[in-house]
């Protein structure tokens, strides 16, 4: 590993306690970055901003955020400055899922869902493109990384709310990528697929409870042999590489882009 491919990046990650999050901030400190970890779980973002200044590379800070909040995207923001000087680059991956099938969907299931990871991520862009506008587009480039899903491309019956959420992300960054190229802003994600974290443990437990599939660890399986053109799931490790490619300069000619890592489910 290139210990200094994203070295004078200074980082704001969402959802950063666990899963995913955590291991892209890992990935970005151990490439040279600081790295700023927001997540409701303050404790366990601390935990991984432990892990990160004890490995001795790129630095980190932890910091509380509520995503659906305005104020505590901006806080958040203000907290990367402040640790580290100015924002490069934020990597917007905090998440929600609950599963139900079509006819059962609640109000509250797709209010809590959208409001996470719609509006979340809507608030997170703006106020992050605040900051890095007012240090100047010459300081650029600067970039925002959006988590997708397959889902921003395909649904399934069982998290419509969901897959909308997340076509509301590609949304974000096919129109973010219009609006800010002028300030030297590039927009792109990336799309995971079947990702063994905390998060898709539980919504294993979720789907045989609604009847989805009868055993826990069944889903997984029954996706990677039936769906997946590389029959595996994945694991965070396996979308660090293309999360480190769009943070870097090595993407600086790339926006409005939503790279897919799913093993071969959607083909673009």
């Amino acid at each position: 590993m290139d210990t200094t491919r994203l070295a004078g990046k200074n980082v704001l990650v969402t959802g950063a306690a666990r899963g995913m999050g955590a291991a892209v901030a890992e990935n970005y400190a151990a490439q040279g970055a600081n790295v700023c970890l927001g997540d409701v779980d303050l404790a366990g973002a601390k935990d991984v901003a432990e892990r990160i200044n004890a490995a001795g590379n790129g630095k980190a800070t932890a910091v509380l955020l509520d995503v659906t909040k305005r104020e505590s995207n901006a806080a958040a923001v203000a907290a990367t400055v402040e640790a580290f000087g100015s924002i490069n680059v934020a990597l917007l991956n905090a998440g929600i899922n609950k599963p139900m099938m079509f006819l059962d969907i609640t109000e509250e299931n797709w209010d809590a869902i959208m409001d996470v990871n719609a509006k979340g991520m809507l608030l997170g862009m703006q106020e992050v493109a605040k900051q890095m506008i007012a240090q100047g587009k010459d300081k650029g480039p600067y970039k925002i990384i959006n988590v997708g899903s397959i889902v921003s491309r395909m649904a399934f019956d069982d998290v419509v709310p969901y897959a909308c959420s997340k076509h509301c992300t590609l949304a974000m960054i096919n129109g973010g990528a219009k609006a800010l190229v002028d300030h030297n802003i590039t927009v792109n994600g990336y799309g995971p697929g079947v990702v063994r974290t905390e998060l898709w443990e539980q919504l294993d437990k979720d789907l045989v409870e609604i009847g989805k599939f009868e055993k826990a660890g069944e889903s997984m399986d029954k996706l990677a042999e039936t769906m997946i053109l590389m029959k595996r799931y994945s694991y965070p490790e396996d979308v660090v590489g293309t999360a480190s490619f769009l943070a870097s300069a090595d993407s600086d000619y790339m926006t409005g882009q939503l790279i897919m890592i799913d093993g071969g489910m959607v083909m673009q």
